[in-house]
């Protein structure tokens, strides 16, 4: 039986949705599931200060010590837009998350957990609309096809953590109209 809908709130759709695209785009499943996550949580931390949850950083004080440059960034990836710190461990390239490199068991257990016997299906309806874009061209349009599917939550701050309906049908349609 093909399920047509879920009940999952944003984020897990993200992270899945990320980690899927970084997979298409030649990482390795364990650092694309660690990119994933950082992308979902950078795509959160933007929200929740638009909308007032998170206060923006503080700003520099102004002194000669806040004028020196500040020294170049450190590795990155561009993922769906987001800019995604890395280091390399000893098993592989890994998001920094909170100051340390990201957990790949960690997050399937979190993508485990939110789309529970339903994980499988979701996987497979957005791996087939990421093979439906040529690498490339997925990188500059994914984070646009992940608006077009992402669960519908009422907007503003009642929007925080809802939950809301998964089309699966729509994310395969959109992979036949690719």
């Amino acid at each position: 039986m093909t399920t047509s809908t879920i009940l999952v709130n944003r984020a897990p759709v993200l992270t899945l949705w990320a980690t899927i695209v970084a997979e298409r785009l030649g990482y390795s499943r364990a650092t694309a599931l660690t990119l994933g996550r950082a992308v979902a949580g950078l795509n959160a931390q933007s929200k929740g200060r638009r909308l007032g949850i998170y206060e923006a950083p503080a700003p520099k004080p102004t002194s000669r010590e806040a004028m020196k440059p500040a020294p170049p960034p450190g590795p990155s990836v561009t993922l769906l837009g987001r800019t995604v710190p890395v280091v390399t461990t000893a098993s592989g390239v890994r998001a920094i998350a909170k100051a340390h490199p990201g957990n790949p068991d960690a997050v399937q257990r979190y993508l485990a957990e939110r789309f529970g016997s339903a994980l499988s299906e979701v996987e497979a309806a957005m791996r087939t609309l990421a093979k439906a874009y040529p690498p490339k061209r997925l990188d500059s349009v994914g984070f646009a096809l992940y608006e077009q599917f992402r669960p519908e939550i009422p907007n503003g701050v009642r929007g925080w953590g809802a939950k809301g309906r998964l089309n699966l049908q729509a994310i395969r349609e959109m992979a036949h109209d690719a």
